[in-house]
């Protein structure tokens, strides 16, 4: 599957998507790359709800598009997704964060626009 690029602010964020198996590992980072929040999403077929947990590494703030990503990704393809967030910019300003949160969460949503034959066919 092809990354979904988006520049924002003073970087370019790369979402990427794989698959083992049934559920999907997704990736999004930008400015300088690193491990900042892990989330992990499931769906439960008994409730027909989807659920995250977060693990955000010490001094990140990547956890709010980590959770937004497992549990709209689990609840669309109704499997386990692991998300993994690093995004950082030195200097970073409360309107260069925003625009960031915002255009991860529409490529979140655009990942799922692009999952939705190979998700429907199964």
């Amino acid at each position: 599957m092809r990354p979904i690029k988006q520049n924002a602010s003073r970087t370019e964020l790369v979402l990427e998507c794989s698959e083992i198996g049934n559920d999907f590992v997704i990736t999004l980072k930008g400015g300088r790359k690193h491990v900042g929040a892990v989330a992990v999403g499931q769906y439960d077929e008994n409730c027909a709800h989807s659920s995250a947990s977060v693990i955000t590494l010490l001094g990140h703030r990547d956890d709010e598009i980590a959770l937004y990503g497992a549990r709209r990704i689990s609840a669309f393809t109704k499997t386990a997704t692991v998300f993994i967030v690093g995004i950082h910019l030195d200097d970073i300003t409360v309107d260069e964060i925003s625009e960031i949160v915002d255009f991860s969460k529409q490529m979140v949503d655009r990942l799922i626009d692009s999952l939705k034959e190979r998700v429907l066919s199964k």
